[in-house]
């Protein structure tokens, strides 16, 4: 399963734009959920990332470089790309 977690629809509609298949389009996910070879797609806090891998799930991050004056700013899926988005994995565990 290919979960992409965002509330942007600038975001929804860019991921569409560059094709990526996405099974589930969520605004919050809960890490519970997650099962050993899910993908999950977003900007999510390192402690849910490191739930997710430890589930067994594969985490891309929905990178971008936003100029100072754009943050806080609904991006369009043209901003997005004007500012480099990409998918990034990582792999976090916690470690204590």
């Amino acid at each position: 399963m290919i979960y992409f977690v965002s509330r942007h629809s600038g975001a929804i509609k860019w991921a569409e734009e560059e094709g990526f298949t996405v099974d589930k389009q969520l605004t919050h996910i809960n890490h519970s959920i997650i099962r050993d070879g899910d993908v999950v797609i977003g900007t999510l806090p390192v402690h849910l990332v490191a739930e997710i891998c430890a589930r067994g799930g594969r985490y891309l991050h929905l990178s971008i470089d936003i100029p100072e004056s754009w943050r806080g700013s609904e991006l369009t899926s043209e901003h997005m790309r004007a500012c480099h988005a990409r998918l990034e994995t990582y792999q976090v565990s916690k470690v204590a």
